[in-house]
This record gives C-alpha cells, sequence and structure tokens, in this order.
C-alpha cells in the first residue's frame, strides 16, 4: 500500500476562510446562490404552462360553489313558500270561523244574560263558540267569559285570538 503524503494546506487557507466568514455571518456560500439560467427558464415555463389550467381549475371551482349556494337558496325558498301556504291556509281557517257565526245567532247571545249565553258556549263546539264570541261587542264578550271557567274560558280566548287550532277543530279544553 503506498504511503500519501500530507500536501500543504497553504493554498486553500484563504478560500477556507472565505467559506468560514460567510458561514459565520449566515450568507449562502456562492455556489448555493447561483441558480443555472436553464433552472430559471424551466420553472418560469413550468408556471406559464400551468397557468391556464389553473386558472380553468379556479373557474370550475367557483362554479360549482355557485351552484350549491343557489341549490341553498332554492331550499330556502321553498322553505319560505310552505311557510306562506301554512299562513294562508290559517287566514282561509279564520275567514271560516268568523262567518260561521250568523248574524242574527251573534244578536241572540248578546241579549242573554251573561251566566246564561255561557252555559250554552260551553256545551257549544269551540269553533262556533269563538266566533260568536268574535263577533259580540268586547262588554258582552268579557261578561260571558268570565261566567265560564277558567280553562274554557282561556281556549275560547286562544281560538278567538287564532292561537289554538283544537278550539277551532271543534276540540273542548
Amino acid at each position: 500500500m503506498p504511503v500519501r503524503t500530507a500536501r500543504p494546506l497553504t493554498p486553500l487557507l484563504p478560500v477556507l476562510a472565505g467559506i468560514a466568514v460567510a458561514m459565520a455571518s449566515g450568507a449562502p456560500a456562492a455556489a448555493e446562490t447561483a441558480k443555472p439560467a436553464e433552472a430559471q427558464s424551466d420553472a418560469d415555463r413550468y408556471c406559464r404552462n400551468i397557468g391556464d389550467a389553473a386558472a380553468e381549475a379556479r373557474v370550475q371551482w367557483q362554479a360549482k360553489r355557485l351552484r350549491e349556494v343557489e341549490q341553498e337558496v332554492e331550499a330556502r325558498i321553498a322553505a319560505l313558500e310552505a311557510k306562506r301556504a301554512e299562513l294562508e291556509a290559517w287566514v282561509r281557517r279564520r275567514e271560516a270561523l268568523l262567518a260561521s257565526a250568523e248574524e242574527s245567532v251573534v244578536a241572540i247571545y248578546a241579549k242573554m244574560r251573561p251566566d246564561a249565553a255561557a252555559q250554552q258556549l260551553v256545551t257549544m263546539d269551540g269553533g262556533t263558540a269563538a266566533a260568536i264570541l268574535a263577533k259580540l261587542n268586547a262588554r258582552n264578550a268579557s261578561a260571558i267569559l268570565n261566567e265560564m271557567a277558567p280553562e274554557r274560558a282561556a281556549g275560547l280566548a286562544d281560538a278567538i285570538a287564532g292561537k289554538r287550532d283544537d278550539e277551532a277543530d271543534g276540540k273542548k279544553s
């Protein structure tokens, strides 16, 4: 095996000193900062080549999101239409309730004593009783309700106000 002889490091000292100073200062070595012109142009070409595809992908994503938002809006519109239909049905029931009390029947109850009218209205269908009370003047209606059991009076008052459907449907409290 041949014996190696040590070469003098004197010619390399300035280079090693420069690398040590560069490393100590945090500056990149010259070999790291120099990029070949070909690599930069390859990167530029890559960016230019995928630019159109990236823009197209962005447009497709935006179109998909727009369709999702459109579906959400359509669902909300459908819910609002259902609420509107429910409200219209309530108004029709209310009008039918008020129309069910004939003026002549209302006049009869208006002339009765409150305790006698209360006894008859308690046994009557809830919707009809509520309609009669709604057409009476406030003084007569309050006197009649005052003569009823509190639960029945409250149920009829709720039916008049439109808050309970069971009174309008004929169920008694």
